[in-house]
């Protein structure tokens, strides 16, 4: 995934998490929004630090 589009998706998923755990009309429970918030830090920093899944150009011919 290239960086600009990784970088919008961190951005979006930590905005869309801090409104879920601090908007008081929110559909979660009040004590939840610690775990909401380590759970969206925890998905962003996994996205970053592991690669992603693909094929590499050699493993296309060996796998005929």
């Amino acid at each position: 995934m290239p960086t600009d589009v990784k970088a919008v998706v961190s951005a979006v998923a930590l905005i869309v998490a801090a409104v879920l755990a601090f908007w008081n009309g929110s559909p979660i429970r009040p004590e939840l929004s610690t775990f909401v918030i380590v759970t969206a830090v925890f998905m962003v920093a996994a996205m970053w630090i592991f690669p992603e899944a693909g094929v590499s150009k050699g493993d296309v011919n060996k796998a005929k």
